[in-house]
């Protein structure tokens, strides 16, 4: 059974799909992140690009998933490695954002990529919805096809 499985979980198919997009590249830990709530409103993801520059970074919100890349370009010609432990390698991260999340901004400070996300109170709302007679069919199936 999956998450949202239930009959009563009525149009979060979407979700479901980003769950399985998320567990497929969940797996892996780099590059490592913070979430933090700065505020009664506000949340900062902080992701360790340690050797990154601004230019080999980017952000993009794509629906309601905020996607970090990073690609480093292999500066390691004419150098002569004994051991090479920092690689120069690309990531992906994804971060599935909840309806209304805003992106106010982003930095990078001393090898950390600061985002900075706004998540406004969600208002209540409340709706009476009236009782009224069944719609007519015009001869459909509905009301057993007579006319």
């Amino acid at each position: 059974m999956t998450l949202f499985g239930s009959p009563l979980f009525l149009g979060f198919d979407h979700l479901e799909q980003a769950r399985e997009r998320l567990a497929k590249v969940g797996g892996e830990g780099y590059p490592p992140y913070n979430i933090e709530q700065t505020g009664p409103e506000s949340l900062r993801i902080t992701l360790a690009v340690a050797g990154f520059t601004m230019d080999e970074l980017s952000i993009t919100l794509e629906d309601n998933q905020l996607v970090v890349r990073g690609r480093q370009a292999d500066d390691s010609d004419g150098r002569v490695f004994l051991h090479r432990g920092i690689a120069a390698r690309q990531f992906q991260r994804p971060f599935v954002l909840a309806e209304g999340i805003e992106v106010k901004g982003a930095w990078l400070d001393k090898g950390l990529l600061h985002i900075d996300l706004h998540r406004p109170q969600a208002e209540t709302r409340v709706r009476t919805i009236r009782i009224g007679e069944r719609p007519a069919a015009n001869g459909s199936a509905a009301n057993g096809g007579e006319r």
